[in-house]
């Protein structure tokens, strides 16, 4: 079978970068352009279906970056714990759930005296102390709602599970 030739005109300011994806795909420049396209093409189709792209940082401390598309359909944030947790859930354009938790370093008010502040610290009266604990986010993919139910608070899960039941903007055609 032929494999059919493409000539591609690059500028002199882009021959540098045209270069470097061939390295970096071990000389074959063809397989760096097509995964650049697909990648390309699928950010585009998922901007026009209605879908953002989300970046997201996991791990312990500042983290790392994690990419995705998809559409957030809840949000809930949970402070009784002497650290906020923040529970963010997102609908993939495959329908998966994608579940992002960030928990922030343990904290607590102190008043002026170094003792705890009660109820003035719930009004944010007072100094913030951080412990021992440090800031974490994880991502985590579930295919089904049944699956995500025990993982986040049930509050977050009713409002997830009332959108999953709104008919979609596209099949109402408004």
């Amino acid at each position: 079978m032929a494999v059919p030739n493409k000539t591609i005109y690059v500028s002199d300011g882009d021959l540098s970068l045209y270069q470097r994806a061939q390295e970096l795909a071990g000389g074959n420049l063809s397989a760096a352009i097509a995964t650049a396209l697909r990648r390309f093409v699928d950010l585009h189709e998922s901007l026009q279906a209605g879908f953002e792209e989300v970046t997201v940082r996991i791990g312990l401390g500042s983290g790392r970056k994690v990419r995705f598309t998809a559409a957030l359909v809840g949000e809930w944030m949970d402070t009784r714990q002497g650290r906020a947790e923040t529970f963010r859930v997102f609908r993939g354009r495959r329908g998966k759930y994608v579940l992002h938790v960030e928990r922030s370093a343990d904290f607590w008010m102190v008043g002026p005296d170094g003792k705890p502040a009660g109820w003035r610290g719930h009004l944010g009266i007072g100094e913030v102390r951080y412990g021992s604990t440090p800031r974490e986010s994880s991502l985590e993919v579930v295919d089904t709602l049944d699956e995500l139910r025990d993982k986040v608070p049930p509050e977050l899960f009713e409002i997830v599970a009332r959108s999953a039941r709104q008919p979609n903007l596209e099949e109402l055609d408004v």
